[in-house]
């Protein structure tokens, strides 16, 4: 049997793809390298068993099952889900909300509610929106795009930055969930193969280094940005921000 698998296609899952890869359960895996917002939509539609998804959809499964102690999380700055803008969060009227994006979407919704407490318009963009972004327009932007905007702009919100201040706990954006009962011997080889990848993130790197000539410093981003255990502090992070949404 082959399980249906659901990634995310940016850099920072690069460790666990490279775990994958170089375990025992790489010809028991059918892997789709996807943005968030598809791996949530294949595994709220059953056409993947586990995905690496958004964790605003624990809110939409009724079957939810989550399978590993790793994720994408960041306890502070990330550098990839930024507001960007050329005036300052009050002069804001209105911002384009990431197509790609479905936790971030959220957290900026709250940010902008109980944090700075602004009502800009929402607008749910499409594909190139990022040239639009100007003057009085901001825009949401999440993953490896988000590298090449970062001194674009005058003003630069990294959402999960302000979630640390605002709340004190890190923020998780994707778990890896499962939408049926998954084998135990299974979830056990998949959490030892996601280590090997965590644990090995210079040979990550090294394995597909041309393919992420955008990010300056991989090296950097996938060891001090990105934090990939799902421990204590991330649940109860990951807990208020799905009572909240």
């Amino acid at each position: 049997m082959k399980y249906k698998l659901s990634v995310v296609s940016y850099l920072n899952t690069l460790p666990f793809i490279y775990g994958l890869k170089q375990s025992e359960l790489d010809k028991k895996l059918d892997i789709s390298l996807d943005i968030p917002s598809t791996c949530a939509d294949k595994l709220l539609s059953n056409k993947i068993d586990i995905g690496l998804v958004p964790i605003v959809v624990l809110k939409q499964m009724h079957n939810a099952h989550i399978v590993s102690d790793f994720c994408i999380g960041a306890d502070g700055a990330v550098d990839t889900v930024c507001l960007f803008s050329d005036v300052s969060i009050e002069e804001i009227e209105s911002i384009f909300l990431d197509y790609q994006s479905k936790s971030s979407v959220e957290l900026l919704k709250i940010l902008l509610k109980e944090y700075w407490q602004v009502s800009p318009k929402l607008i749910k963009a499409k594909a190139n929106y990022e040239k639009q972004i100007k003057e009085e327009k901001a825009g949401l932007i999440i993953g490896d795009r988000g590298f090449q905007y970062q001194n674009k702009f005058k003003y630069v919100y990294d959402l999960s930055a302000i979630w640390k201040l605002y709340t004190g706990l890190p923020f998780v954006f994707a778990c890896w969930v499962a939408n049926k009962e998954i084998d135990e011997k299974f979830i056990s080889q998949f959490n030892k193969a996601l280590k090997f990848g965590v644990n090995n993130i210079e040979k990550s790197i090294k394995s597909l280094a041309a393919t992420y000539s955008h990010c300056i410093n991989p090296t950097d981003y996938l060891n001090n940005k990105i934090s990939y255990h799902l421990d204590e502090e991330k649940i109860k992070g990951m807990e208020l921000f799905l009572k909240k949404i």
